[in-house]
């Protein structure tokens, strides 16, 4: 068929090469037309002994290469030579109906050198013309000793003599051919071809370069006639080296084996091809060509021009191979030659190497669009699928769901594939971070098709994007006469952040038992709070007015952090209230209306100092600290109570019977503050961080009518009291001693009852610390209250 085979002569080898697309799916085998015995079936054995190479270019592509002195090729004066080939092609691996496409080849070669070395990959060859000069002075003594074996040498029969270190060996043509080697003569030239590691071949090192060599002279007789010829051949079988970058390959520049009289040796032409061609501008194709006294050296930057970059998995990790065809032709004279041309033809593939996929984060935040290219890869690599948050798609089934997906090519000849999804795609996860921002991920799992091998790869991405589309809530608040309102934006509640009194989470419970009213509508949560409400702050307090505040922390769901508060501030006035400050500070406005009325400037707290701080004639203003003005505490439960009395009294006269004291008001106002116990007060009338303050405390305020079933009669007893120092009560304190006692130390306090009256009885009402003797100084501490 057109374009299935492509053949052409270069450098006296045939060169045919076959098109792989059009053996796609089928096997194919080459035989080699005999002029005399018909077809022959090219295989390893034949291929090596008679100058043959079945091999693959870097494409791919089935390549046959025939030296022109090969052992079915027709040569015509050693000037035309052709060769036939049968291409036959199967659908089936046993060959059976198999297309046979017969192929003849023809070269023209007429410029032979004296002796031409051919080194091919799987054959070393030496031709040598056979009207060379006698042998020089220096080869005398070696040749001398090869006459007796020309004693023997059969009557016009050529016979080869090998020499290598473990001996001499003297062999027939025939006996030769069975060892894999080929010898035979033309009109003008002899040929000897040899396979790589016989076992009369050696390895020497040369210039750091190991070198295939076989020694051996070829001999003829006939009649007076004896003929001599040196058919030794060496090889370079390595010296090839890599960088990440390049390709090197060093070959000997004098080889001795076939230079014996170094002196003389002298450099013609070098020149360096690809794929069979010789490359005249080499600097254009970024190849370099060095040489020197002892090397030769070609490197080749990796992917240049002429070799093929493969796709390739190790491990399950992605990388590069490259692969190169090289040719060497390096023309020299020595004074034993006129002139040697020594050709090697080395097909190079690096090591495989790791080329880590990068992905490239082209995001468009401005439209909310990840654009992700995953690459570079080769031409050979293909997507085959993905997965968007593990959840798998095809390619038909992602394009379909709305994601882009196309290839762009790179400025280095690769390829990437790029991704375009949506922010708002329910694949991509969304997570709210910093203030207002919303942080994107989306989470990429590549299916990919590797090399004509079509072998699996995966490779996992994670890209991020973060913008700030998140606008925080802005509150209202305002007022009436007796509640704070405060008005809050419920988008983003609960799924970005939540609300919270202090250090609790506000919610319908905390709502309900603090006395608020919640309620919502479309776009708005609003809270209904009573100005003296659990969680209301009272900035100013005054007679009659209040300045009051209420606080709600917006919170992150995630973290806790405070992102915002939201306040809302009014002014109250408000004729009677008690407030119970964070820091022990009590403040009353009590309206005290009574019948007749009474003095106001004249009432007191429990320690008769404590003075109202403002009043009119029916209110009344106090301001005083837990630990002042006679306030006792007493525990219940898991709360503090500190009580204190608004009292008046009237003035009395001393009469002219026993003199009565009494200490009952006319008109008695009890004053109640409650303090969880676990709460702390702290110094200081307002807190830096209103989110952190402890509560106010709850006030109430308890009047007592002036009756008569309150009033008694208190006269002056012969009362003694000790102070134990332990609870045995056996041993006392002496009077007026100070005694040093720790909070939590107790204390036993015995009081005794002298007076001998039978009406008299002792009961424990209230029991405090002072620091003087008088009966009303103050500060005083209380022990025991009302017992």
């Amino acid at each position: 068929p057109s374009g299935f085979v492509e053949s052409t002569c270069h450098s006296r080898i045939f060169w045919m090469k076959l098109n792989k697309l059009l053996l796609q799916g089928k096997f194919f085998q080459l035989e080699i037309n005999d002029p005399y015995a018909g077809p022959v079936l090219l295989d390893e054995k034949l291929a090596s002994r008679c100058g043959y190479v079945l091999s693959e270019d870097v494409w791919g592509n089935p390549v046959f290469r025939a030296s022109v002195l090969g052992c079915h090729v027709a040569n015509e004066a050693d000037e035309l030579f052709s060769l036939t080939v049968n291409i036959k092609v199967s659908s089936f691996s046993s060959m059976r109906a198999a297309v046979t496409y017969t192929y003849p080849m023809y070269c023209s070669y007429s410029s032979w050198a004296s002796r031409e070395i051919v080194c091919e990959e799987n054959y070393m060859e030496v031709s040598v013309r056979t009207d060379v000069p006698a042998v020089s002075n220096d080869y005398t003594v070696a040749w001398m000793s090869a006459l007796p074996e020309t004693q023997n040498v059969a009557y016009q029969l050529w016979q080869l003599v090998f020499v290598s270190p473990s001996g001499r060996k003297t062999i027939t043509v025939s006996d030769a051919a069975k060892l894999g080697y080929s010898f035979n003569n033309t009109l003008s030239r002899v040929y000897l071809r040899a396979p790589y590691h016989t076992n009369e071949s050696d390895v020497s090192v040369v210039s750091g370069v190991n070198m295939n060599m076989v020694t051996s002279t070829s001999m003829y007789r006939q009649r007076w006639l004896l003929l001599l010829i040196d058919t030794t051949v060496s090889c370079p079988v390595d010296g090839i080296s890599f960088t990440d970058t390049t390709l090197t390959w060093t070959v000997p520049s004098v080889i001795p084996t076939l230079v014996v009289q170094e002196s003389t040796f002298l450099s013609k032409t070098i020149l360096m091809g690809v794929d069979g061609r010789v490359i005249v501008n080499l600097e254009e194709k970024n190849y370099l060509l060095e040489h020197n006294e002892t090397h030769i050296r070609v490197t080749v930057p990796i992917g240049a021009e002429g070799g093929k970059l493969k796709s390739s998995l190790s491990g399950g990790v992605y990388g590069v191979i490259y692969s190169i065809d090289l040719l060497l032709e390096h023309t020299w004279t020595d004074a034993d030659w006129q002139t040697t041309k020594y050709t090697v033809i080395k097909s190079i593939t690096t090591p495989f190497m790791p080329q880590i996929p990068s992905v490239i984060n082209n995001t468009l935040p401005e439209e909310r669009l990840f654009n992700v290219a995953f690459g570079h890869f080769l031409p050979d690599v293909s997507l085959v699928a993905i997965a968007i948050g593990n959840v798998p798609f095809t390619l038909r089934e992602a394009q379909h769901h709305g994601f882009k997906i196309y290839e762009t090519l790179f400025s280095n000849r690769t390829k990437g594939f790029v991704l375009e999804v949506s922010f708002d795609d329910p694949y991509v996860l969304k997570e709210y971070v910093n203030r207002n921002e919303t942080k994107y991920t989306l989470l990429v799992n590549y299916s990919m098709s590797v090399g004509p091998e079509m072998m699996p790869y995966y490779h996992s991405a994670e890209v991020e994007c973060v913008i700030a589309d998140i606008e925080l809530p802005e509150a209202v608040g305002y007022c009436d006469e007796e509640n704070l309102y405060l008005a809050i934006p419920t988008f983003g509640l609960h799924q970005y952040w939540n609300l919270y009194l202090g250090s609790k989470p506000l919610n319908r419970h905390i709502a309900l038992t603090n006395g608020y009213l919640a309620a919502t509508n479309s776009t708005h949560l609003i809270l209904q709070i009573p100005l003296f409400a659990v969680g209301v702050i009272y900035e100013e307090v005054s007679f009659q007015k209040i300045k009051a505040r209420f606080d709600v922390a917006l919170r992150k769901v995630r973290t806790m952090e405070t992102l915002q508060m939201f306040s809302v501030r009014c002014n109250f006035n408000s004729s009677a209230f008690i407030i119970c400050h964070p820091d022990g500070t009590i403040m009353v406005s009590a309206q005290m209306k009574t019948i007749p009325a009474i003095d106001m400037s004249k009432t007191k707290l429990r320690d008769s100092s404590c003075k109202p701080r403002e009043y009119n004639e029916e209110h009344v203003f106090f301001k005083f600290h837990v630990t002042t003005c006679g306030t006792s505490v007493r525990f219940e439960g898991d709360h503090i109570i500190y009580e204190n009395e608004i009292s008046y009294e009237k003035e009395t006269l001393p009469g002219r019977s026993t003199p009565t004291i009494t200490r009952d008001p006319d008109y008695r106002l009890t004053v109640l503050c409650y303090y969880r116990a676990k709460e702390t007060l702290v110094l200081g009338a307002f807190a830096s961080d209103p989110s952190t303050s402890p509560p106010f405390g709850s006030g109430t305020m308890v009047p007592r009518s002036n009756t008569a079933a309150y009033r008694r009669i208190r006269q002056a007893l012969n009362v003694v009291s000790r102070v134990s120092k332990d609870e045995s009560f056996t041993e006392f304190y002496e009077p007026n001693m100070a005694i040093l006692k720790r909070p939590v130390e107790p204390v036993f306090l015995e009081v005794e009852l002298k007076d001998e009256s039978p009406d008299a009885e002792l009961y424990l009402e209230n029991c405090w610390v002072a620091r003087s003797l008088d009966f009303n100084s103050t500060p005083r501490w209380n022990i025991t209250v009302d017992g």
